[in-house]
């Protein structure tokens, strides 16, 4: 009974609003056409055989007038980075972008308000960009009231975030009153809903922790034992000393499951332009490496010096120089 609710619940989550199938039914009329500008980063890696060099955005920042030139110039596709969470979806109310982070609780159980991601969506849709749904089974950010429930839960990356670094299932109001079965029904009710959307699993430190690699691939195996219902694993890099060169083995190690993998989220502490440089190398390398996401300069879960390929003007950094370089010379 519990399983059934959950499973309910994520199909009502998928249905209502931003649905899978809208975001596929996107992404597979653009093709090429996010390609259009010949020099730009995304346009580049494309040509490389990749389906996008992707970035975290959130409605007010399509409305900056440095950042919007540039995304629409040099990014194939873009990342929610708050607005198709539960908490944000789940509220009867538009809050503003800072509200949604700090204060779940406001979400309303039962009214539904699609109202940010549907900008999100439509300017994609309007500027020739590709979807990533995120994210749809998370422990964080979360109702108060999925929160305080003990013996009953209702819940694209379809699951993000789900084991310890040991490996271990990490214990949430899913795993604690389902258990590892919340996982599956999650992707079954994300089949069902859209049978040719992408379904990924997502988590962070599966490229620098064999242990929690290891579990990941584990994992997968599991549930596509009997009907493939992951269709790819996104790996969250953040790269602190010493850990950029481990990327290209355990992508080609998760690349092993037979499954697609992404780079779904990259941050380099320093910005080190060889960094930038030997990320982007490891996934071109990889064939089943098929795309790269950022965050945005102006980027809340990072210090607020946090650069990337570009400055918090939007202006070029060396790290740009160093990833463009990659694509035009690397063989």
């Amino acid at each position: 009974m519990i399983g059934m609710w959950f499973s309910f619940t994520l199909g009502a989550l998928l249905i209502a609003g931003v649905t899978s199938a809208a975001i596929e039914e996107n992404n597979a009329r653009i093709s090429l056409s996010s390609a259009s500008f010949e020099g730009g980063v995304n346009a580049k890696f494309v040509s490389r055989g990749k389906k996008f060099w992707g970035i975290f955005v959130y409605p007010d920042l399509l409305k900056n007038p440095n950042a919007l030139p540039v995304i629409e110039a040099e990014i194939g596709a873009i990342t929610a980075d708050n607005d198709m969470k539960w908490d944000a979806l789940e509220r009867a109310q538009r809050l503003s972008y800072a509200a949604l982070y700090v204060n779940p609780a406001s979400a309303t159980r039962g009214a539904f308000n699609f109202a940010r991601s549907d900008l999100l969506v439509s300017w994609a849709v309007s500027n020739g960009k590709m979807i990533r749904g995120y994210t749809l089974v998370w422990h964080s950010q979360l109702p108060s009231w999925v929160q305080n429930i003990t013996n009953r839960v209702t819940l694209w990356d379809v699951v993000n975030e789900v084991l310890n670094e040991d490996g271990t299932l990490r214990r949430s109001v899913f795993s604690n009153v389902i258990g590892e079965a919340f996982i599956t029904i999650a992707f079954q009710a994300a089949r069902d809903t859209d049978s040719s959307a992408k379904l990924y699993l997502n988590d962070y430190n599966v490229l620098e922790n064999n242990a929690k690699r290891q579990a990941m691939i584990a994992l997968v195996n599991r549930i596509n034992a009997s009907s493939k219902l992951i269709d790819g694993l996104g790996a969250e890099v953040y790269a602190n000393a010493g850990v950029i060169d481990e990327v290209q083995p355990a992508l080609t190690e998760l690349a092993s499951t037979g499954l697609e993998v992404a780079i779904t989220y990259a941050y380099i502490p320093g910005n080190a332009p060889n960094d930038w440089a030997t990320l982007t190398k490891a996934c071109l390398a990889v064939p089943s490496c098929v795309s790269l996401t950022i965050a945005p300069p102006e980027n809340r879960w990072r210090p607020v010096s946090f650069t990337s390929l570009w400055d918090n003007n939007w202006k070029r950094t060396p790290a740009y120089d160093a990833v463009i370089n990659v694509l035009d010379n690397s063989t």
